[in-house]
């Protein structure tokens, strides 16, 4: 033991400790990139775009991108308002509303899946109510969009709580001296200083909506032109057509690429 504790020191010493940090770095670097560049090698090919624009790929890719476009519009609607609550305001119990406002982010999918079931199937809590309104909720385009804004919504909401939590106490006074009111404050200096913290949140959640699987295939299913996204395609298409598979992974990493690069450059401007 006392000899591999030498030999340690003596490497280390020895100008050679860049090496603790560049090597393992260097290793999940690699367990990421791998997978990713074997896929887009094992994609691209002859019959790359006939995949990427057949009519199944299109049908999946019409759906996913109105469908998360939804999402976000009804999360920025509805999640604002929600985050800058819970940034400026001190009330009962807030603590556990973040809880419950977190908890969709590390819950399995599977479980948010059939958690929405159990609530809003025709068997569930409020199935029977809907039935009498002639509502039917699951496996309809109406179940993607709430399966995803289960999951992604809470994403939107913390990137924009972030942001009105760095806005100046300071100017929130002096927006109260100046005779604002809470509606003024909140439109007119709240939302203009954490734009970019909203924008961030808006591109995390359309890009989480965009590659929702697990919530999605047990709430809404899989019926093409309906419910199935370009998860649920590529999916269906690894036991089918794995060309389709193939070129849609592609096409949901380049857009997932774009959005991230987005968001760093959103970031950026903050700092």
């Amino acid at each position: 033991m006392s000899k591999l504790r030498e030999f340690t020191h003596r490497f280390l010493n020895a100008g050679h400790s860049k090496w603790v940090f560049i090597l393992p770095s260097a290793i999940l670097l690699a367990l990421f990139a791998i997978p990713l560049v074997a896929l887009i090698l094992r994609s691209v090919n002859a019959d790359f775009f006939e995949n990427a624009f057949s009519q199944q790929a299109f049908h999946a890719l019409s759906l996913s991108l109105v469908t998360s476009t939804i999402t976000t519009i009804i999360a920025g609607l509805l999640g604002t308002p929600l985050a800058y609550l819970l940034a400026r305001w001190n009330f009962k119990h807030k603590s556990w509303v973040e809880v419950l406002l977190d908890l969709p982010i590390v819950l399995p999918p599977s479980v948010a899946g059939l958690a929405l079931l159990i609530a809003f199937g025709r068997k569930g809590l409020f199935g029977p109510a809907l039935g009498l309104l002639g509502i039917s909720i699951p496996f309809t385009t109406a179940a993607v969009v709430l399966a995803q804004i289960f999951v992604a919504a809470p994403l939107y909401v913390r990137s924009a709580r972030i942001g009105f939590a760095q806005v100046d106490v300071q100017l929130e006074e002096s927006a109260h001296v100046e005779g604002a009111n809470q509606w003024q404050l909140f439109y007119e200096v709240m939302i203009p200083l954490a734009g970019r913290a909203l924008a961030s949140g808006a591109i995390l959640t359309w890009t989480r909506a965009l590659g929702e699987f697990g919530a999605t295939i047990l709430f809404a299913g899989n019926l093409e032109g309906v419910t199935q996204t370009m998860p649920m395609a590529i999916y269906l298409g690894f036991e089918r057509n794995l060309g389709v598979a193939l070129a849609l992974s592609v096409v949901l990493i380049f857009v997932s690429v774009v959005l991230l690069m987005v968001t760093r450059k959103l970031e950026k401007r903050e700092e």
